[in-house]
């Protein structure tokens, strides 16, 4: 490296700084040879060596000159006895492939080190940058035996440990780092959420915990991390498990199962998040976790009786009646409020009596008690889909511009403009929609601007050669009944648009650019119906015929599921969970099918032991 100085001491010393600066532009320019030979002069003055000697041995051993090298770093060593100098021996030795000697060699200088903790840090940070990474974690374990502190140089040997892939060794000294700085929890879970990508990594990370736990019963980090790894692996019985066991140990106010029990209900993991519910409310009878989970519980129950295709209007009305006993026994309260709002939609869409829903969140919505902004939006979101239902489009626009213009820059906000979006896509005013669309291609929302990206491409394939669009406008009404509900006119159109599209025809089929969209509908709207054998039939066209196609991995992954949560049948979910992660491993979802496949074969069965 040049090194600039503004002052020089000597004439003879100006001249050898220029000679340094042509040496360096020999090297630049790959003449070796007159490198080596211009380093060489230079190097027999001593003033010179700090300028050139990194150069100058790096060239030397890159040109396999080791003996010209071992010589050189000889009589640096005699004049002065700098460590540096030392370790570049044992490097010359390493690159020349003696590896015995260089072992001894490296080994002996670490262990007469071996009293001074800082040169053994010197050591170990010298030879990194050389990448001699086990002789620079031989030098900090030395330096930690000699001090007698296990939890020293935690973070710097998790980094070497990590470089030299051993990654069990990098997670425990991650882990002893947590013991000594228990603040930094959040840092090491965003380090490990990266470093550790395989499934086979965080299964090994749980392992480790479950040791850490049992022989550190009162660290709540490491309690604290047992439940994210179960998380990072979708595992939401088992992170319940472990939350469970962490408020029987730590008793804190707030509950860490009523956290788990949200995240389980977001990822529709209604089982996990039925118990943990349901563990809070006895647990936390007096305190205020207990009608967040009561509220919790109920709406869990309903996101199930919703799994059980067709879903039966009895169970419907008598989860309205639920939520009317939850709304007499806590008049009021906001989370009575947010029961009002489920019960409505429980009106609109499963019993088809969208004035007594609209009536509700109308009122809902003008309730002075009501102090959510938040709830508000949402029922006002919602109120404007009913309208766009009632073919009332103008008044959902207002309803949907509303919550935009009030939630700028939300994810509410961005949703209030998709919903705007798909109006305008719903009533055929495709270049409208496309507008839209493209402003939320760019929203924070990854959810939504997926679905944004989605619906335009949509209308852009299918107005491309078909100027009118007519299959769009009538595929577009067909998702509109569906929104509705109304699913037997649904099917009886969508069986009308298949044929028009070249349904049983391979050529007409390959050149439509709308029928695998078609089959997706159809396959969803059977489904709801509670037709799983010709769910699965219509599922396979998409993945027989349309196997590159953005909804090969959606069919695939709906069919393992229809297998495996309405037919009972869980090998042949098994099966299909299990190929594809070979078919689809950059699916979005490629981690809950590893899951799922997981929890088929009975991986978390012992693990989770749920009473």
């Amino acid at each position: 490296m040049l090194v600039w100085i503004t002052t020089y001491p000597t004439a003879t010393f100006a001249q050898d700084l220029t000679e340094i600066q042509i040496a360096n532009e020999y090297l630049l320019k790959g003449q070796k040879q007159k490198a080596i030979d211009s380093y060489k002069q230079l190097a027999k003055k001593n003033e010179n060596i700090p300028f050139i000697h990194n150069d100058y041995l790096n060239l030397l051993l890159d040109q396999s000159m080791f003996k010209d090298a071992e010589t050189y770093v000889d009589r640096l060593l005699r004049n002065e006895n700098k460590l540096t100098y030392q370790l570049d021996l044992g490097i010359i030795y390493q690159r020349q492939g003696d590896l015995p000697k260089s072992n001894r060699y490296l080994k002996n200088l670490i262990r007469q080190s071996s009293q001074d903790i800082a040169r053994l840090k010197q050591i170990s940070d010298y030879l990194l940058t050389n990448n001699l990474i086990a002789y620079s974690i031989d030098a900090l374990q030395q330096a930690r035996e000699t001090s007698n502190t296990p939890t020293i140089f935690t973070l710097e040997l998790a980094n070497l440990f990590r470089l030299s892939g051993k990654n069990n060794e990098m997670v425990n000294e991650y882990l002893n780092y947590i013991a000594q700085t228990p603040g930094n929890l959040g840092y090491i879970k965003n380090l490990l959420q990266v470093l550790l990508t395989k499934p086979e990594e965080l299964q090994a990370l749980e392992g480790q915990l479950y040791l850490k736990v049992q022989s550190s019963a009162d660290n709540e980090n490491y309690a604290e991390l047992l439940i994210w790894v179960n998380l990072q692996q979708r595992n939401f019985l088992g992170a319940f498990v472990q939350a469970r066991a962490f408020d029987k140990r730590f008793k804190k106010e707030t509950s860490k199962t009523l956290e788990i029990a949200q995240i389980a209900f977001n990822n529709k993991s209604y089982e996990a998040a039925e118990k943990a519910y349901t563990f809070v409310m006895k647990e936390y009878a007096n305190t205020s976790s207990f009608l967040s989970a009561r509220l919790g519980l109920l709406k869990t129950k309903e996101a199930r009786l919703k799994e059980q295709l067709p879903v039966k209007i009895d169970s419907v009305r008598s989860m309205i009646a639920s939520y009317d006993k939850f709304i007499e026994t806590y008049p009021d309260n906001p989370n009575s409020f947010e029961a009002i709002e489920n019960k409505a939609l429980l009106f609109a869409y499963y019993l088809d009596d969208k004035e007594k829903a609209i009536s509700i969140l109308t009122s809902l919505v003008a309730n002075p008690k009501v102090n959510s902004p938040l709830l508000k939006s949402k029922c006002k979101l919602e109120l404007g889909d009913l309208y766009l239902f009632k073919y009332e489009p103008w008044e959902a626009s207002l309803l949907y511009s509303q919550v935009e213009k009030t939630n700028k820059e939300t994810v509410l906000g961005y949703d209030a403009k998709l919903k705007n979006a798909k109006l305008s896509y719903f009533i055929g005013d495709f270049k409208l929609a496309e507008e839209h669309l493209d402003i939320l291609k760019k929203a924070t929302s990854r959810e939504i601007a997926n679905d944004a990206l989605e619906l335009s491409l949509r209308i852009k394939e299918n107005t491309a050669s078909d100027t009118l669009a007519t299959s769009l406008k009538e595929y577009a009404s067909i998702e509109m009944l569906l929104n509705q509900n109304k699913l037997d006119v649904a099917i009886t159109k969508l069986d009308a648009l298949k044929k028009i599209e070249g349904d049983g025809d391979s050529l007409r089929m390959k050149s439509s650019t709308l029928l695998d969209d078609i089959y997706w509908l159809e396959a969803n709207t059977l489904l709801k119906q509670g037709d799983f054998e010709k769910t699965i039939s219509v599922l396979r066209m998409i993945t027989k015929f349309y196997s590159q196609d953005v909804l090969s991995d959606d069919a695939y992954f709906l069919e393992a599921e229809v297998f495996e949560q309405h037919l009972n049948k869980k090998s042949e979910a098994m099966e299909i969970y299990r190929d594809f992660l070979s078919k689809y491993p950059g699916s979005v979802y490629a981690s809950e099918a590893r899951k799922r496949y997981r929890e088929l074969r009975g991986d978390f069965t012992n693990a989770n032991s749920i009473n």
